[in-house]
């Protein structure tokens, strides 16, 4: 199939169908309400189930009953949606059960508006419900990223029995760009008999499989939380992915930005190259894990005199760039929130006045 105009929101719904993923529950918000527009008639189409919970709440525990059951489960939102599902999630994570949210991002917080934001990086990283558990987040900067991203993320679900989170937001919901759907991505849910509460007995064993999430001895917790803090020092070694722009020559400016907010930075140093300065920038592709070597070793840079962390929010990211940089250089943020996205011409002014 070749390329098609597709809205954000669409395409991420018939990616799923695309990877595999018969199994969608969701409740509309905006500025996401057109995933499940979408899927409540290709998802029959598909001979898939597409099934509107009563609230957020409710969708959070669909998915934890069907993905402990071994079904590839999928799931769209914004902010404050995922907020009502962030104690499933959390469950979700203990049981080590595979599911695949999606939260495209509205200002906030509270209510706050239904433009776009990247508001939600701290809840989607630091991780929105209780415990120590991790999401591997990805965040795409296109519609045609947001497809591949969301198929890639059930079988990265499958491999770390872990819920995946892409980060996209009203902008990447919203737009129209061209699309296609790589076949090679297409692929079979994992077999999950030995671990999936499917009512019948292991192959190896006589008991039945149980997913859980409660540990009331102390020790046995501990061995737990443990257990996942390996998978997730896993992830570190193994998924990190990201982009660098303009990082082989000398640069006096590093800018780290992710997402939407990315190609207006794209935008600016090209603009700024065509006026002689020079610009890298990292893009990460993971914001859990974070591409904390990548971004170190570019701040290094000897030519490399400041650090951008330039986010559509009030500064959250930024944290995680100055724990990179480990104050080797100094490290500035700019950003707004409220639905206003910086316009390249500010960025390349907030570049100058760096310089």
């Amino acid at each position: 199939m070749g390329k098609v105009l597709m809205k954000g929101n669409e395409a991420i719904g018939e990616a799923a169908i695309r990877a595999g993923c018969l199994n969608y529950f969701a409740y509309p918000i905006t500025p996401q309400s057109e995933v499940a527009e979408y899927l409540s008639k290709r998802m029959p189409e598909a001979g898939g189930v597409f099934l509107q919970g009563e609230s957020e709440v409710a969708v959070g525990y669909m998915l934890f009953g069907a993905s402990a059951c071994g079904a590839r489960v999928f799931t769209t939102s914004s902010s404050p949606g995922i907020s009502l599902m962030s104690e499933a999630i959390s469950y979700i994570a203990g049981a080590q059960c595979p599911a695949v949210f999606v939260n495209i991002i509205r200002g906030g917080p509270g209510l706050g508006g239904i433009l776009p934001s990247q508001g939600d990086y701290f809840q989607a990283v630091k991780g929105g419900g209780h415990g120590d558990y991790r999401l591997l987040v990805m965040a795409p900067a296109s519609v045609q990223e947001a497809v591949e991203m969301v198929m890639e993320a059930f079988p990265l679900a499958e491999k770390y029995r872990n819920p995946v989170m892409l980060l996209g937001d009203g902008l990447i919901g919203q737009m129209m760009e061209p699309v296609e759907f790589p076949e090679h991505l297409a692929t079979e849910p994992s077999n999950k008999d030995e671990w999936a509460t499917n009512g019948m007995s292991t192959r190896n064993s006589e008991k039945s499989n149980l997913v859980k999430s409660l540990y009331l001895d102390p020790t046995a917790l501990n061995n737990h939380n443990l257990l996942l803090k390996a998978k997730y020092d896993r992830m570190r070694v193994e998924e990190v992915r990201y982009e660098a722009l303009n990082t082989d020559g000398d640069y006096p400016v590093l800018i780290v930005s992710y997402g939407t907010m990315s190609r207006v930075c794209r935008t600016a140093i090209d603009n700024l190259k065509s006026e002689g300065i020079e610009v890298g920038m990292i893009r990460p592709k993971t914001l859990f894990p974070f591409p904390e070597k990548e971004i170190r070793e570019a701040a290094s840079k000897e030519s490399c005199r400041v650090v951008l962390s330039i986010e559509m929010s009030m500064g959250q990211m930024v944290e995680d760039v100055e724990r990179c940089v480990m104050g080797k250089r100094p490290v500035k943020w700019y950003g707004k929130c409220g639905g206003e996205v910086p316009t390249p011409e500010e960025i390349m002014d907030v570049v100058k006045e760096q310089l």
